[in-house]
């Protein structure tokens, strides 16, 4: 385990077994990966295992092209491409993927997965908050993101920049996934039992006594200011240099963002196609033994996309270094009309889950999770402060 993690008993519980299904944790992605089940040509290298997800790597063969697809049942991707391709690129070299196309990059990652097991992907923080569309394809799938049960062969990325250019290479990590056994069984009943436990939200950041909770755990939007000097977020700049997805904490600030302040009314019209970085008013946690994802709002609700990137790890905004609980931030697209917000908006759902077994390391400072403790933090690619 790593210094300075918590572990089961830390958590106010006895040492669990394993459970027959759920998420599984960073230990039992390792051992996919020494049994074969996920590989790679080199191997797979320890620092990918994350405490309840793998990250994936950018392979060298890219294409770029004409329109996003999904195979369908009776097609792989190589036979999607080998129709729609504009021209191949190889990664190999650095290389600017441009905003408003689209890209297909194949992963250094495969899989062969056990017939009880399934898998599911969303973008990495980082990915995300730059509005760099992300989803993963395999051969013969009907929906994007998903890995089915018993599935064997290689996994795509498509990629498409929405608001900036960016340089990529091979090996970068844009994306993440995260593995069942079993089926996903989400429900309010485990919502309840892990917030009686252990609060899921701050009561300090609550509007009421108890959170909402009714398929999963509802967040609003925090347009009050008072938690960052009258900031409430930022609005991506249009025509911003190339963000090289290899710099960290290199870029301005103020060269790509624009930003936003709160107002009297403690409301937010979003401007069509325009990209906000926005955070939660509720500061959230994930317990050990549980991961969350983060569900964008119906859009029935509104004219806008929350979240681009939905995975929450153990650990997250858990603990004495998390301060109670931590802010999720909010990546925010308006659709075709200009939309209101109003501070404390309900505009998405974290549903958590059980993990299968309890798991060895937690997210947080100690393994390099660069957003434990965040406020209103833009992606680590800008200059802090």
């Amino acid at each position: 385990m790593a210094s300075g993690q918590n572990s089961a008993a830390d958590t106010g519980g006895t040492q669990e077994r394993a459970r027959r299904t759920g998420i599984l944790p960073g230990q039992a992605l390792r051992r996919l990966v020494e049994e074969g089940r996920i590989f790679a040509d080199g191997g797979v290298p320890e620092e990918l295992i994350q405490p309840a997800s793998l990250d994936l790597r950018l392979g060298r063969r890219a294409w770029r092209v004409r329109t996003s697809f999904l195979p369908g049942a009776s097609s792989t991707v190589k036979q999607k491409l080998d129709r729609l391709t504009m021209h191949e690129i190889d990664l190999g070299t650095p290389t600017v993927l441009e905003r408003g196309c689209v890209y297909i990059v194949e992963l250094q990652e495969r899989v062969r997965l056990p017939r009880d097991m399934s898998a599911k992907t969303n973008p990495k923080s980082s990915t995300g908050r730059l509005d760099v569309f992300t989803r993963l394809v395999t051969d013969h799938c009907e929906s994007f993101e998903s890995v089915a049960a018993g599935y064997e062969g290689p996994l795509y990325l498509e990629i498409a920049p929405r608001t900036f250019s960016v340089l990529v290479s091979a090996g970068l990590r844009l994306n993440q996934l995260r593995v069942w056994r079993g089926k996903s069984r989400p429900s309010d009943t485990l919502h309840r039992e892990l917030h009686q436990r252990s609060a899921l939200v701050s009561p300090e950041s609550l509007d009421g006594a108890e959170p909402t909770i009714r398929d999963g755990l509802w967040v609003s939007v925090d347009l009050s200011g008072e938690s960052h000097g009258g900031l409430i977020g930022y609005r991506a700049r249009h025509h911003a240099p190339l963000i090289d997805l290899n710099r960290i904490d290199h870029y301005p600030v103020e060269e790509f963002w624009e930003p936003v302040h709160a107002n009297a009314d403690r409301t937010l019209i979003l401007d069509p196609n325009q990209f906000y970085i926005l955070v939660s008013r509720e500061r959230v946690a994930v317990p050990p033994d549980s991961a969350a994802e983060m569900v964008a709002y119906d859009t029935s609700f509104g004219e806008f996309r929350i979240h681009y990137a939905g995975f929450f790890d153990p650990g997250f905004g858990y603990g004495p270094a998390s301060g109670g609980g931590t802010p999720a931030v909010l990546e925010v697209r308006s659709h075709e009309v200009p939309f209101e917000l109003a501070h404390g908006q309900r505009v998405c759902r974290l549903v958590y889950e059980r993990l299968s077994e309890t798991p060895e390391t937690l997210y947080g400072a100690e393994i390099g999770s660069h957003y434990q403790g965040q406020g209103l933090k833009l992606s680590k690619h800008f200059r802090k402060g």
